[in-house]
């Protein structure tokens, strides 16, 4: 079988759940942290052993794909291992090492983009951070979501914006080089003067990456409850579109590069006319974006290999008994069919700022894009929602606002 390069691994625990999130994830479950871990890693030496051996990236280049000037394609990217959750940072240093040991057979440590996930308010003891850089963690993506106290407050963060700014000094401090920030935007009460004092703050410390994220308020989650009660306002879509482009106004002018929908990271000499991935891109990420096959391991976590995608079972306790009784905690398999591969690699890589490449889409999907999707394209290019040019095709500043709209008709308008 083609060797994945990416892999998931999903930590569920967390101190408290966030009024927002609905998420894989349960608070309250420290006790039961070790015995995941033992789980966990059960599986991650269980795929490993099922998987050929591998010996550098070169050979596992899909295809033989050769990168092509802003032509982005899979072969670009680093292998990746990606601990997301929840919050990884609530196991302890012992416990990350065991986890990182049994990756490690899957996807070589040393030559990756390891990212893990970290909520500031559970790891502000520096000696911590820097065991994570010794054991192969080289980037690290923290949840701030809001630098005003209030709102984190609403929200149901375990941190303030104080403790995050200072946990951002001492990861630099413990040598990550690679840091990036998660915010949210259109948050209860938040208006354009709070949202432009944020991100001219977070420049201000030097942060390497940004992810920002339009609220959702999810049915089923407590600040769903409190919307619907009234006891919270949100921006209406208005004004929470008003801060996405003052975003891009602001990030821009900051000499950030926006390489994705959600996504900036600092200006370098890689970027070459906003067609190529600037350094500090989060390579894991751009890695699902391209519709790569990637593996996935822990409670709730899916994973896609083609011509199949799975997930694992979702609570913490089913998951440990089906590692234990059974050896596997896979819950569902689906099989993907051609077509779904193309809608997918569509929708997927056109939230990329560079598009979809003509080679991306061969090398994917094993067909030539306009083939496929001529008519499509077309129809996009005369309405001005896209650009199609000798390298691929792009969204247009004023698809972006309607991403979701062109998104669609790629999934529904595929030939038999």
């Amino acid at each position: 079988m083609q060797y994945p390069r990416h892999l998931y691994i999903h930590i569920p625990f967390c101190q408290r759940r966030c009024s927002y999130c609905d998420f894989n994830t349960y608070a309250n479950m420290e006790d039961r942290i070790d015995a995941y871990v033992a789980a966990l890693c059960t599986e991650l030496k269980g795929v490993a052993q099922t998987l050929p051996p591998i010996t550098s990236q070169s050979s596992v280049h899909a295809n033989g794909a050769a990168a092509q000037s802003s032509a982005l394609t899979r072969a670009d990217l680093r292998p990746t291992i990606f601990l997301g959750g929840g919050t990884p940072t609530m196991l302890s240093l012992q416990q990350m090492e065991r986890v990182l040991a049994a990756a490690n057979e899957i996807v070589p440590l040393q030559d990756a983009e390891v990212t893990t996930e970290a909520n500031p308010g559970t790891v502000i003891d520096e000696g911590y951070l820097q065991g994570l850089r010794t054991l192969g963690i080289n980037r690290i993506s923290f949840g701030v979501q809001s630098l005003h106290d209030p709102t984190l407050r609403v929200l149901g963060r375990i941190h303030t914006a104080g403790e995050a700014l200072a946990t951002f000094e001492q990861a630099r401090r413990a040598g990550f080089d690679r840091i990036n920030l998660d915010f949210i935007f259109g948050l209860p009460g938040q208006t354009l003067e709070q949202w432009r004092w944020t991100l001219d703050r977070a420049m201000e410390i030097g942060a390497d990456h940004f992810s920002l994220y339009s609220l959702i308020v999810e049915e089923g989650t407590p600040l769903h409850q409190q919307v619907t009660r009234g006891s919270i306002t949100v921006p209406d879509d208005d004004v929470s579109a008003d801060m996405y482009e003052l975003a891009m106004e602001r990030l821009a002018a900051g000499g950030y590069t926006q390489y994705e929908i959600s996504n900036w990271a600092r200006n370098d000499a890689a970027q070459v006319d906003g067609l190529t991935l600037p350094s500090q891109a989060c390579q894991h990420n751009v890695a699902y974006w391209l519709n790569a096959d990637y593996l996935a391991c822990g409670a709730g976590a899916h994973g896609h290999v083609y011509p199949r995608r799975w997930h694992d079972i979702l609570g913490v306790d089913a998951y440990i008994k089906a590692m234990v009784e059974r050896g596997s905690a896979v819950a569902e398999i689906i099989e993907v069919t051609p077509a779904d591969l193309w809608g997918e690699t569509m929708m997927m890589g056109l939230r990329l700022n560079a598009g979809v490449s003509y080679a991306h889409f061969a090398d994917r999907c094993g067909h030539e894009l306009r083939d496929v999707y001529g008519v499509v394209i077309d129809g996009c290019v005369r309405e001005g929602l896209m650009v199609a040019d000798e390298v691929g095709v792009r969204l247009t500043a004023r698809g972006r606002m309607v991403g979701n709209r062109v998104f669609a008709r790629f999934l529904e308008d595929v030939p038999a």
